[in-house]
């Protein structure tokens, strides 16, 4: 299976986890999805008054420079791992 097929699968799985994820892990799970769907973050950071919106895009910025290979394969063993939970 190819790293997009994994990739792929691995999003599908992320919604059918055993148990939700803490907020923390939540953040890593978008900033790996993101990083490896589309690259370095883009984009104006939120303002203040978007707490949830500024620690997804802080997430995301966090992993600028971080090749799309390594963030889908990142992505996909982070599941894995919640999965095996």
């Amino acid at each position: 299976m190819s790293l997009q097929e994994q990739f792929a699968q691995a999003q599908i799985d992320s919604k059918n986890l055993p148990e939700r994820p803490d907020n923390m892990t939540l953040l890593q799970i978008y900033a790996l999805y993101k990083q490896g769907s589309g690259g370095d973050v883009t984009g104006e950071r939120p303002g203040f008054t978007d707490m949830v919106g500024r620690a997804k895009y802080d997430a995301w910025a966090e992993l600028k420079g971080t090749a799309k290979d390594d963030a889908m394969q990142r992505y996909v063993d982070l599941i894995e791992d919640l999965k095996d939970n």
